[in-house]
């Protein structure tokens, strides 16, 4: 039984290959899958697994291209391999950021991630690569709590504005050598572009249920 069942676990990463080289990435997760529940023990999964990792890396589907990068560190990586499995998983996360103002909470997830690493890693080929990527989230987040602040300025809340200020203040950034992220037109409609808001107009100028003059 044993050479059918080789020949059939070659012919099921055959055919994730293929589908991934036709972009067909829900299909290739379906061959994998079959790969792992009828070969668990497969030699052929470690490479079925790292591939599927890339292959969504690229697709710019990055929580999945996690998930493999996890299941690859957890079963199959060697210790001389972690950093670098380490190093995509942070990559992964840092790209799954697009628009990092709509959620702090996984900017402050990546951030953790890349510390662990920098902690973990300190001689690692790829630390520099990790820092760079840490840097840009402290300042994307710190960026964020800035235009909260500036939110609430418009609005004369100080106090709510200084809280927001004070909260991560990252001194070391110096605010004058940062230049904004430019926000595509179909964004900054909504969403305004940090300094101002197409909204500010709706905005009473009287106390009501969101005051422009209480010292909140």
């Amino acid at each position: 039984n044993f050479l059918p069942t080789a020949s059939n676990s070659q012919t099921q990463l055959q055919q994730m290959v293929k589908a991934v080289s036709n972009t067909m990435l829900e299909k290739a997760d379906g061959y994998y899958s079959s790969l792992q529940s009828e070969h668990i023990a497969s030699p052929l999964l470690k490479d079925a697994t790292l591939i599927l990792a890339y292959a969504h890396m690229d697709n710019e589907e990055y929580l999945l291209s996690d998930h493999f990068l996890s299941e690859y560190l957890r079963r199959y990586a060697s210790e001389r391999e972690y950093d670098y499995i380490e190093y995509l998983r942070m990559r992964a996360k840092y790209l799954a950021l697009p628009n990092a103002s709509r959620d702090q909470g996984l900017i402050a997830n990546a951030i953790a991630s890349g510390e662990a690493f920098k902690q973990h890693y300190r001689d690692s080929p790829y630390y520099r690569l990790v820092d760079t990527m840490v840097t840009r989230l402290y300042i994307a987040d710190a960026a964020l709590n800035e235009s909260i602040a500036k939110l609430y300025d418009r609005l004369n809340k100080p106090k709510a504005a200084a809280y927001y200020r004070n909260l991560k203040p990252e001194p070391w950034i110096d605010w004058k050598q940062i230049v904004p992220a430019d926000v595509p037109l179909y964004r900054s409609v909504f969403e305004g572009d940090g300094e101002q808001s197409w909204y500010a107009f709706l905005i009473p100028d009287t106390q009501s249920v969101v005051s422009r003059h209480a010292d909140e």
